[in-house]
């Protein structure tokens, strides 16, 4: 393969659940049992995703408890740190790493998560990102005055919205509205100020947001959604898109239609990243790799695993009683993750996989895309999807942790480096600048710079 030019490299997030992200990490004799809630750990993983020149450390959220195998990490994920909270206590301890922070446009007011998501970004200098998600668990609604869920088009109705309110409030300040003038006794200037005055289908938000605007305008938006309305919502309103995949082509066939939708609706492609979940064991034989699969996938509990994949087809089907060594019954359609039920019938189906297989081969990534190699073959991988329309960066999903981040930052960030497809060096301090993302004008000054320049 030949090397990338230095003007377009990948892009890394690095996906780091305290408590690992295979559904039996805390098993493992590396992994912390109290990752979820160690701060200090949670520092750790900072600075080695620093250390390591990643764009930005991931975080995903839930909204009730998940027992069991659940979806993000089983048991030891049944209780931890909410997101934005963490990321501010992380922020002041490192310089360039980006924090990226889960938030439900379904439970959620625009108001308070603008106003929680604009202090993570002047706490972090600009390295804030808000990634949007419509939670879609039964659980979730019953700690929201709600007895069922919100139907799947509802929250994707409301969350279109929700975005373009946050948006209109992190305008509320231009970016030079602060005088701060001490001499004049001028503090700010109310010409640039401005109230939302926000009237919709699902809010009413007068605004205006009472925090200034970061050095990079605003946090970075994020969104993961797959279906129909999430590939809408995300071509429309993202920065990033975080997306899982087993196979080149149906990567390439999302990234080519998520572009395409964003150049309709008259957004620069470049733009608009596609970050696949890549989550790979790595060894330096094949061998060894293999070993360190076969053991973390040694340690899954049977009731854990029969709970991820319940969780994972949207909670409408319950394995309690089936064969574990037979095959995945059909499952009711859903109103949760319409995609990922889909995504996990197809990883069955295409693989043969008994009950019991499939929820050993999702159990590190549920639905994202393993790869069990040598740092040779892992970045032959990455480098196939970058350059042939299928990603502009991974998110890395390392199995347990804090072993396989370090793994990653060891054996294949060097191998990247090696190719010219990574950098080794960041580009910038904002989140923004280090993922190639244009400065998001204030609308109010464009506006204004419009008018003046009519006349």
């Amino acid at each position: 393969m030949t090397n990338q030019p230095k003007s377009k490299q990948i892009k890394l997030g690095a996906f780091l659940p305290g408590g690992g992200q295979h559904v039996a990490a805390w098993r493992h004799p590396d992994q912390p049992v109290d990752g979820a809630t160690n701060f200090e750990f949670h520092k750790q993983l900072a600075l080695t995703a620093e250390r390591g020149l990643f764009d930005a450390y991931f975080l995903a959220d839930g909204l009730a408890v998940s027992f069991g195998g659940g979806t993000e990490g089983g048991n030891a994920k049944v209780a931890g740190f909410e997101p934005v909270t963490l990321f501010s206590a992380l922020a002041p301890l490192t310089k360039n790493l980006g924090f990226i922070a889960t938030a439900s446009t379904t439970y959620e007011e625009p108001y308070n998560l603008a106003r929680k998501f604009a202090s993570l970004d002047l706490i972090s200098g600009g390295r804030a990102g808000w990634n949007v998600v419509t939670t879609a668990t039964e659980a979730a609604a019953h700690n929201f005055n709600l007895d069922i869920q919100h139907p799947h088009a509802h929250r994707y109705r409301r969350a279109s919205e929700h975005v373009d309110v946050v948006k209109k409030l992190w305008d509320s300040f231009e970016d030079d509205a602060f005088l701060r003038d001490r001499t004049s006794g001028r503090f700010f200037d109310p010409q640039k100020l401005h109230r939302t005055d926000h009237k919709g289908e699902h809010f009413q938000v007068r605004g205006p947001l009472n925090v200034p605007r970061s050095p990079q305008g605003h946090p970075v938006i994020v969104q993961a959604g797959q279906s129909d309305d999430g590939r809408g919502l995300a071509a429309r309103t993202a920065e990033v898109i975080f997306t899982a995949h087993q196979h080149l082509g149906t990567a390439q066939e999302f990234y080519r239609d998520i572009k395409s939708r964003a150049r309709g609706l008259g957004r620069n492609p470049n733009h608009v990243l596609v970050m696949p979940g890549v989550s790979p064991f790595i060894g330096r034989t094949e061998d060894e790799a293999r070993e360190k699969y076969d053991r973390l996938t040694s340690l899954i509990l049977e009731e854990d695993g029969i709970a991820l994949l319940n969780a994972l087809t949207g909670g409408t089907l319950d394995l309690a009683g089936y064969d574990l060594d037979g095959p995945l019954p059909p499952a009711p359609p859903t109103e949760g993750m319409k995609s990922r039920q889909a995504l996990i019938r197809q990883i069955a189906d295409e693989n043969g996989f008994t009950i019991r297989q499939l929820y050993q081969w999702v159990a590190s990534a549920r639905g994202h895309f393993t790869i069990i190699g040598t740092p040779v073959k892992i970045v032959d991988t990455l480098q196939e999807w970058f350059e042939n329309e299928a990603a502009d960066g991974f998110n890395i999903l390392p199995p347990w942790l804090p072993t396989g981040l370090d793994d990653f930052v060891e054996l294949v960030i060097p191998e990247l480096q090696r190719r010219g497809l990574f950098r080794t060096a960041y580009e910038g301090r904002t989140l923004r600048e280090n993922l190639g993302l244009p400065f998001p004008e204030n609308r109010w000054a464009t506006a204004r710079h419009s008018i003046e320049a009519a006349e």
